[in-house]
């Protein structure tokens, strides 16, 4: 497995601009983020200021967010709510700038929580419109869009693997696939192992963290090792990020993984 670490849940002892090098020194050559900036359109000088500081730690970006709203409040995404069309269009915009410059490709497009006096088939309408919109936007750099089923969130509606595939049937872009979080499927109740069987072809990025406590692997009851082996056997070659709470530090939450595992290089 080639992993990567998702540089906004782990390595947070150091400031975020700093964590793609504490990365590195750790021994990855991969990492991931959610949105890493405060605002949904940053600056230039912040872009700038985040791509350099993946470029001189020498790690590749495989995986970005796109800007989901307030998450420390609560919010889970902009692609299905109503009256932010412009700013998920400007971010969409800001994904693709830093996919140019640093070579990533995969962008995760959170779908947003059901919102209170909204029709809900009016948000899954917007909703299947913004994703078409990302999708063919990142298609001009031969981009793929990534919706996942997340935990925690009520008024989030995707819980399931089938939730998100739906999704992406309606909206029908070739360059769309599913994140498959394999704590959050599991947490939500979904059959992961069914999941995995019959869905590695859609799979188009995977992330793991154990539970109960989304802790590091190991730390409690999901089979991740062996689902992972399921996945290689089922062909797929793709990123496995590491999007986990540490219990103590993250380099000591790290020792689960031998270092010679932890770097990983591109494909071609």
């Amino acid at each position: 497995m080639r992993y990567a670490v998702n540089c906004s849940l782990l390595f947070t002892e150091v400031p975020l601009l700093e964590r793609p090098a504490a990365a590195a020194d750790a021994g990855f050559t991969a990492v991931e983020f959610w949105w890493p900036f405060a605002t949904s359109v940053p600056s230039d000088a912040e872009v700038d200021r985040f791509v350099t500081a993946v470029g001189d730690a020498g790690v590749q970006l495989v995986g970005l967010n796109v800007a989901a709203g307030d998450m420390p409040a609560g919010d889970r995404g902009l692609v299905s709510w109503p009256g932010r069309e412009t700013e998920f269009a400007d971010t969409v915009a800001v994904i693709v700038g830093i996919g140019e410059r640093t070579g990533c490709r995969a962008f995760n497009a959170l779908y947003g929580n059901r919102l209170d006096g909204v029709d809900p088939q009016a948000q899954d309408d917007l909703g299947a419109a913004n994703l078409a919109l990302v999708a063919e936007a990142v298609a001009a750099i031969d981009g793929t869009v990534l919706l996942e089923p997340v935990s925690g969130a009520p008024a989030y509606p995707l819980c399931t693997a089938a939730d998100v595939l739906a999704v992406l049937d309606r909206v029908g872009a070739p360059n769309t696939g599913l994140l498959a979080d394999l704590y959050h499927l599991a947490v939500n109740g979904d059959d992961v192992d069914a999941v995995l069987a019959a869905h590695a072809d859609r799979i188009a990025h995977v992330q793991v963290a154990d539970a109960p406590g989304r802790g590091e692997p190991g730390t409690g009851e999901l089979p991740l090792a062996r689902q992972l082996d399921a996945l290689a056997d089922r062909g797929y070659a793709g990123w496995v990020a590491l999007e986990y709470k540490p219990a103590t530090t993250t380099t000591e939450g790290l020792a689960w993984l031998p270092r010679e595992q932890r770097a990983a290089v591109q494909p071609a």
